[in-house]
């Protein structure tokens, strides 16, 4: 079996390259069979990429999708100083 941060960094690195993520902002962490997702994005369709390229990435180990949702707004006024 790989140990875990060989396991952490394959799965980052496949989110990285994939073409239906491309995301570095992304925490892997791996403890022993889990593998454990932690960031934020934008919208649940994006988290749910993210999930399913680590599946793939780490086949066969129990994977914690931790990835939390964060509303993304238009700018507002610009500030005058």
């Amino acid at each position: 079996m790989e140990t875990p941060h060989y396991v952490a960094a394959r799965v980052q690195r496949a989110l990285a390259e994939d073409d239906r993520t491309t995301e570095l902002g992304i925490r892997v962490d791996v403890r022993g069979e889990e593998v454990y997702l932690r960031g934020q994005v934008s919208c649940d369709e994006r988290r749910h990429q993210i999930e399913n390229v680590a599946r793939e990435a780490a086949p066969g180990l129990r994977l914690h999708n931790e990835i939390t949702l964060v509303e993304v707004r238009e700018a507002g006024e610009e500030e005058h100083l």
